[in-house]
């Protein structure tokens, strides 16, 4: 081994190394286990092409990360965006970045940008091709996501030096993925370019309906949420009391959610719901997000009821007489959660913000929110650190999108004949319900002409 390295390698704390590498492994099953809940939520002969997208943002992602993806987020650069110091890796190795390799640092980073790819691409389920997705994705990930991790979570990103308090991702994760997903839906609802000229494209207001695999759905809830836990607790990059709070508080937001969205439903129509279960426990792990080095148990079970509340509200707009003549498509209710609970998740850490607790890592000092430390001034740069991550996210998002609805051969929408026989039929060689090869039946029971039929 080379004689740097391994002097960098002893230098890194091997507990710490590991907690992080355990935490990598676990947050990486979020990845596909958004897919799965995006594939639930669509109908059957949507659901493989809906769970695709999350295969191509760790694939694309992974790529794009290695060439320039970890520069332009932690490289110095300016105020805006890093440089190309660390483009292809170089140098990445075993220097620590606190007390872990920097190449398990970049790739506990990966994972986080691969995440919120995978949940901003679900705005084109069910009406968006799946080939447009692989130049989005690499286009997205440079001028949307590094950009905005770099400003949050760099030593040299302006919002950073502005202090502001993100700890795992209320813009960079939720904010951004649910701003991107609703410029996603809104371009596939009003196409500007050749989706819009072309002769087999109809843009039109899908019908609303509910998940049409509950299966699906439970295995993407336990899933992200029990991989959530290592989300939050791992983004400590240590294994100290902090790292354990953070894992309680993040549980405990996501168990106040879940409860409290199941028992306004349960008000309202009698029964429980695996769906209202979903929510509400996703509503909540959105809220804790940024907040989760920060807040107290206490203030975490109310981030829960709260963030419940104002997403279920939020998801009513999709079912007003307004959204339906603007054609405005939420799909997997990634506005209403992502977007509109990162919102009030950054705004709130500014309120209820702790020093004490954020202390907890033994190095951590912060001036603490309004609430907890009388300080005042922090609310605002959560404002402004909100406003420009959903700005900029929509925007070039919706740009990037467009731009390559110009190009032939990468028309975003789908036609009308994908769109009516399900998109499993053309744009994908499998499916999870039908026949898989062309012309092939699927199985039928045998019918008996009098006998005994053995099936």
């Amino acid at each position: 081994m080379d004689a740097q390295v391994l002097a960098d390698w002893e230098n890194c704390d091997k507990t710490d190394t590991l907690f992080v590498v355990i935490c990598s492994v676990i947050c990486w099953g979020i990845i596909p286990a958004v897919g799965l809940g995006y594939s639930g939520y669509s109908t059957r002969h949507n659901s493989l092409a809906s769970f695709f997208p999350a295969l191509l943002a760790v694939i694309c992602v992974s790529l794009q990360w290695y060439i320039l993806g970890y520069s332009l987020a932690y490289g110095e650069g300016n105020g805006f965006i890093g440089d190309l110091k660390y483009a292809f890796h170089r140098g990445v190795l075993a220097q620590p970045v606190g007390t872990i390799p920097a190449i398990l640092f970049s790739e506990f980073q990966l994972i986080f940008a691969a995440t919120v790819a995978a949940i901003a691409i679900g705005g084109s389920c069910e009406r968006g091709r799946l080939l447009p997705l692989i130049p989005f994705l690499f286009l997205w990930t440079t001028f949307v996501y590094c950009p905005l991790a770099h400003m949050v979570w760099s030593e040299t990103g302006f919002l950073n030096q502005m202090g502001v308090l993100d700890f795992a991702g209320g813009t960079p994760v939720h904010i951004c993925s649910g701003a991107t997903a609703t410029a996603i839906s809104v371009y596939l609802s009003h196409p500007l370019f050749r989706s819009r000229k072309s002769n087999v494209r109809t843009p039109s207001h899908l019908k609303l309906h509910k998940p049409h695999n509950t299966i699906s759905q439970l295995l993407s809830l336990v899933t992200i949420w029990g991989s959530w836990l290592a989300f939050d607790a791992g983004t400590t990059l240590s294994f100290n009391f902090k790292s354990v709070h953070a894992l309680c508080v993040t549980n405990l937001c996501a168990a106040a959610g879940a409860l409290t969205w199941n028992l306004i439903t349960y008000y309202e129509s009698g029964k429980f719901s695996l769906d209202s279960t979903f929510l509400g426990a996703i509503s909540g792990l959105v809220m804790i997000t940024p907040a989760a080095g920060f807040i107290s148990m206490t203030t975490s079970l109310f981030f829960g009821i709260v963030g419940a509340l104002v997403c279920r509200q939020a998801l009513r707009l999709k079912f007003t007489a307004l959204a339906r003549r603007l054609k405005w498509v939420d799909n997997g209710d990634s506005f209403a959660t992502h977007c509109i609970g990162g919102f009030v998740g950054t705004i709130a850490t500014g309120l209820f913000a702790s020093k004490q607790v954020a202390a907890f890592d033994g190095t951590t000092e912060i001036a603490g929110g309004v609430f907890i430390d009388g300080n005042y001034h922090q609310v605002f740069i959560q404002i402004i650190e909100a406003t420009i991550g959903f700005t900029w996210t929509f925007g070039v998002s919706y740009l990037i999108f467009a731009g390559l609805d110009c190009i032939p051969g990468l028309e975003v929408l789908a036609t009308d004949d994908e769109i009516m026989s399900g998109l499993d039929t053309l744009q994908v060689e499998e499916s999870l319900h039908s026949a898989q090869w062309k012309d092939e039946e699927d199985y039928s029971a045998l019918e008996s002409s009098g006998g005994v039929c053995l099936t």
